[in-house]
């Protein structure tokens, strides 16, 4: 099921996995948590494949990720070879998709024994690092970014103080004594502000539906494809680790790594079968690969894997070391769910392409009605409060407001998640230290955690004095020209 609702989310522009997943969110709750999270994490990499169905036939990018397919998948298409790329990039994700699961399977349990020795100040320094490091790799400025962040972590202390009782910014709101809940938080941000910000609008696009006799590629497009697939999965799987916009950045990495390996480079945005083969695998495989910190550390490593983090921590299942140990029927569970949905992909995506492309055809003035009427009816069942739906309310307007000042609302929905945990874990180092902050420094695990960040922060401001002295000395210039 999950599968199937991600690729029609990864599909429909302007949605998303991240808006899809946050929406679906209150569906999962009379679900246990094993299913649960089986069927959002479905949602996720169907996703990912759903996009590459409308790059390939119409040259619309359902999400971010499958920017790059679109540039030779649509080529292809136009050439006659859609039905070929599209089965490509179904084999790709496969391919690249059960390579990320048996990595996952691999590394994730013995990360998770070497956490185990972890305690609060090497947490605190941890979280620290996610966040700085999320926030150093982001498409916008570092300082935008931390101030999402920062804003996340600040309405995550709505409620009441877990270790005084005392409650916080609560403003007498008896609902509020839980603090923000994620999931109408989640809801307003990325589902009603994606639909705000976006105006509504028909796909005129001629939909292309191949016939299933088209699908095959022929022996030298398979030739092509197969060390494009090789090497995205590695590269995807090994970014999906690294904190940040991980199945994006791999994408563009994979097709810049093809391109510059290829022996016919020219080929390249004129339907080179390496342009479609290597993001989409790339894609996939960091998808999965961002599943490893979040499950054996508890360390989101985007705004997805936060929504997930959520959706475990509601069910009462604490994401982190103790996962493998404490709960290995989730942990399990939902490594043989990801084994399962990779074939169930496969068997889905080829044969119903041309019923998915029919979804198309919705107008957007029928479309985005619906999912608005959902957002508030799914917000609503969680709690059966009407404060959630008015906190997901004011954050659709604000998601909406962010997003005209060009603030990625991402960030504060990861500052909102690990809030509670930063927090404790912070209170917790304070107590064991009788107050005192060397703590961070004198534990050699988290002194080389809170290294690495002030390195990252020292980065990331020289780059932005260089910049900007380049800009000045570019003015400069520019004024004694016109002096001149």
């Amino acid at each position: 099921m999950g599968c199937l609702v991600g690729t029609l989310v990864g599909m429909l522009p302007g949605i998303g996995p991240l808006a899809g997943i946050s929406i679906l969110l209150p569906v999962t709750f009379g679900l246990d948590a094993t299913k649960a999270i089986v069927m959002l994490a479905g949602i996720y990499y169907g996703s990912q494949y759903g996009g590459s169905t409308t790059s390939i036939l119409m040259r619309i990018p359902g999400e971010a990720a499958s920017v790059m397919t679109c540039i030779d998948g649509y080529a292809m298409t136009q050439k006659g070879r859609g039905g070929a790329a599209l089965c490509i990039a179904a084999v790709g994700s496969f391919v690249a998709g059960t390579f990320g699961v048996i990595m996952l399977t691999l590394v994730a349990p013995p990360l998770g024994t070497f956490a185990l020795g972890f305690g609060p100040p090497e947490f605190t320094a941890l979280l620290v690092l996610g966040l700085v490091f999320l926030a150093y790799m982001s498409a916008t400025s570092l300082v935008r970014t931390l101030l999402m962040a920062s804003i996340g972590l600040l309405l995550g202390m709505v409620g009441i103080d877990v270790m005084t009782g005392h409650f916080r910014w609560a403003f007498d709101i008896p609902e509020l004594g839980d603090g923000l809940g994620i999931v109408p938080v989640a809801v307003g941000l990325f589902g009603l502000g994606e639909i705000l910000s976006t105006p509504s609008r028909s796909v005129t696009t001629k939909v292309v539906s191949p016939k299933l006799s088209e699908l095959l590629p022929n022996r030298a497009e398979w030739r092509a494809a197969a060390a494009p697939i090789g090497r995205g999965s590695v590269l995807g799987f090994v970014i999906g680790i690294v904190p940040g916009s991980a199945h994006i950045i791999s994408s563009f990495l994979s097709y810049a790594l093809e391109r510059r390996l290829s022996k016919t480079p020219e080929e390249f945005g004129k339907g080179a079968v390496a342009g479609v083969a290597g993001p989409e695998s790339a894609n996939n495989a960091a998808s999965t690969g961002a599943f490893v910190p979040m499950l054996a550390l508890g360390l989101p490593t985007g705004p997805v894997t936060a929504v997930l983090m959520a959706a475990l921590l509601i069910h009462g299942i604490p994401p982190g070391p103790q996962l493998v140990t404490e709960h290995p029927d989730v942990f399990w569970g939902f490594v043989a769910s990801m084994y399962v949905g990779n074939v169930m992909l496969l068997a889905l995506n080829l044969p119903l392409v041309g019923l998915f492309v029919s979804v198309l055809r919705i107008p957007y003035s029928y479309l985005y009605p619906l999912i608005v009427m959902f957002c508030i009816v799914g917000v609503y069942e969680v709690n059966h409060s009407i404060v959630d739906v008015w906190i997901m309310l004011a954050m659709g307007v604000f998601g909406w407001v962010l997003r005209k000042f060009d603030f990625d609302p991402a960030p504060l929905v990861l500052g909102l998640v690990i809030a509670p945990i930063l927090e404790m874990s912070l209170r917790q180092s304070l107590v064991m230290s009788n107050g005192h902050w060397g703590i961070f420094v004198q534990r050699p695990i988290a002194a080389v955690l809170i290294a690495i960040c002030a390195g990252l922060l020292v980065l990331s401001a020289v780059s932005m004095l260089r910049r900007r002295n380049d800009w000045r000395a570019r003015l400069a210039a520019e004024e004694a020209g016109d002096a001149a």
